[in-house]
Parts: C-alpha cells; sequence; structure tokens
C-alpha cells in the first residue's frame, strides 16, 4: 500500500514538472469547445475570452482564462451568463472586453436576432474584476436593430489614441462603425452628425479587429462561411481610424493536413516589444460536428514593409512569453 502511494506522489510531481516546464503552448490552448476568441493584457496576465461553442439555446454562459505565458492557462468558470442578463436567453457570443478606470467592461451579442422586431442584440455587462462576475451594465441591449444592414454582433471596443473608445460590430456583410460615450450608455455622433458610419472593406464577413502598428491602422475580419473549410481571416491597412480600408490579403485559412475553417481572431501585442501573436479558432479534422471549434495561438509577423505574412497553423503553438 505504500509502495502504491508513493507511486501516486511520484507521478503527480512529475505531471506537475512536465507542466511548470513545458516549452509549447500546443493547440488547442485548452480543452473543450471554444470559438471566437478576444486576447488581452490586463496587467502581467494575458486573457482570452471566447464563445462557448454549443447549440445555441446552450449557449447562456461564458468562460474565460488567463495565463501568464501564453503556454499555461487557468480557467475561469462562468464570468458571465444569463442569470445576470435577463433580457439574453440565448446565442451569447463574441465577448469584447475593456479596462476602463478599474472597471471591466464586457460587451457581447446575446439572442441572434433576426430583425428589428426581435429582443436582443449587443450588451454590455461590467466587473470588478477581469475574472468577473459581469452583471449587466445597462438593463437592455445597447444596440438592438440593425443599422446598414448589419446584424448587431461581433462587437470589438476599440481605444484611439486620443482617448475616444469606439465600437467595431457587424455581421451579414456589414461593418459599423460607432462612437462611444464616455460612459459607455451609448453613442455620440461622428462630426458630420452621423452616428452608425459603415465601413465595410471587400469580401468582409463578421468577426472585425483593430489594432495600431507604427501609426497604422490594421483592420481585420472574417470572411467565408462559418462552418465551412473556407472561413478565413483578412486585413487592410489605412491611416486613419475611418479608412478607406482597402482589402490587402488574407492571412489566415485552413490547413488542411493540421485543421479546417481557421478564423474569427484578435491579436495581442506583447507589452514592450514589438511582438504580436493571433488568437483564433478552428476545426478539429476528426470532428465534423459543427460546434467543434477549439481555441489556438500562432505568431503574427510582419515584413519590411509592414504588411501582415501568412500565418502558418500548427499544432505546437508557441513558446513561453512571460510579460517583463
Amino acid at each position: 500500500m505504500k509502495k502504491y502511494w508513493l507511486l501516486l506522489v511520484l507521478a503527480a510531481a512529475f505531471s506537475n514538472g512536465q507542466a511548470q516546464s513545458k516549452k509549447k503552448s500546443g493547440n488547442p490552448l485548452f480543452p473543450g469547445w471554444y470559438a471566437d476568441p478576444e486576447a488581452l493584457v490586463f496587467g502581467k496576465e494575458y486573457w482570452i475570452y471566447p464563445t462557448y461553442s454549443a447549440k445555441y439555446e446552450e449557449q447562456v454562459f461564458m468562460d474565460a482564462f488567463s495565463s501568464k505565458d501564453l503556454v499555461n492557462w487557468t480557467k475561469h468558470p462562468r464570468i458571465i451568463d444569463t442569470a445576470a442578463i435577463k433580457w439574453a436567453h440565448r446565442a451569447m457570443w463574441a465577448p469584447s472586453v475593456i479596462e476602463k478606470e478599474g472597471k471591466y467592461f464586457l460587451f457581447f451579442g446575446a439572442n441572434d436576432i433576426q430583425n428589428d422586431q426581435e429582443k436582443g442584440g449587443i450588451g454590455v455587462a461590467v466587473a470588478d474584476h477581469p475574472g468577473g462576475p459581469f452583471k449587466d451594465y445597462l438593463g437592455k441591449p445597447l444596440i438592438d436593430h440593425f443599422e446598414n444592414g448589419a446584424q448587431p454582433i461581433d462587437q470589438f471596443v476599440f481605444h484611439d489614441r486620443d482617448g475616444q473608445y469606439y465600437l467595431i460590430y457587424g455581421g451579414w456583410r456589414h461593418c459599423n462603425i460607432v462612437r462611444l460615450k464616455n460612459d459607455f450608455t451609448g453613442f455620440e455622433p461622428f462630426p458630420d452628425g452621423t452616428v452608425f458610419k459603415e465601413i465595410t472593406p471587400d469580401k468582409y464577413v463578421e468577426g472585425p479587429f483593430m489594432f495600431i502598428r507604427n501609426g497604422k491602422y490594421y483592420f481585420m475580419w472574417s470572411e467565408g462561411g462559418w462552418t465551412g473549410p473556407d472561413y478565413s481571416v483578412a486585413y487592410a491597412i489605412a491611416d486613419n481610424l475611418l479608412g478607406p480600408f482597402k482589402r490587402q490579403a488574407k492571412i489566415l485559412q485552413q490547413d488542411s493536413t493540421i485543421a479546417n475553417g481557421a478564423g474569427h481572431h484578435s491579436i495581442i501585442k506583447v507589452p514592450g516589444k514589438d511582438k504580436y501573436f493571433i488568437i483564433y479558432h478552428r476545426r478539429p479534422n476528426e470532428n465534423k460536428a459543427r460546434d467543434a471549434r477549439e481555441t489556438c495561438i500562432e505568431e503574427l509577423r510582419f515584413d519590411k514593409d509592414g504588411l501582415i505574412l501568412p500565418v502558418k497553423i500548427t499544432k505546437e503553438g508557441v513558446g513561453p512569453e512571460p510579460i517583463r
């Protein structure tokens, strides 16, 4: 009996040592079906907020994951669910989180509305910690109707260099940008009086994301059908927030020898470094179910002219990258 317990202790110690000395993240980053991941840095930790990938009626909560090195991840279960969002009852999608004045705001889509008569759209929740629990901030959707043909889903909060916050969003092949009020309770018009500006680039479908590098605005999105092998990510570059955004190229797509349907992504910049990672979801070859989507990571690289190089999807993932 003593020998049996000794073997268990040694096995546990070996397993823990393996975890601590893990040299690559591996893909997927963590077990379970998760899609539409948004990745951020809060303090000295990386955070990923994905959609729980399941039937719409089962998408009534969200989990989050944190890491100090991009390799070892901790799950934070049910950071938000429909018990806290009374107007949401299904299809909670694509969280986008931002910290402001010590509070964490989570923007999400819910109910998959198909017209202006249905209840749902884009909501906002708030918490004191990036791991929640998040509570309803407005008691109603922030956007509950279609503008410029854009379904109110796939929201991304962008903080510009001048301090202004924007919401970039839209499905059904249309993308809008709006200026958020400072307290995130509504919108302010642009100087020309417009509230909802359409900035849809060529072949856009959904999943917008934006970041700034070397003074240029990189606007990225997903193309193709979300259940199909053509799901992928493309991008454009502009000198200012509103474009015009001319499509440059497709930079993330499937590799049928590894996985298929790679898309709906976000980007992390390592603080203090010109080093970037792309976090995305893809479909494992061995599982053809509609909701079999897993969250993965690769390094994002640029050429000397600032163009994004094509991303090679891998099973290995990336090496440790602690925040200094």
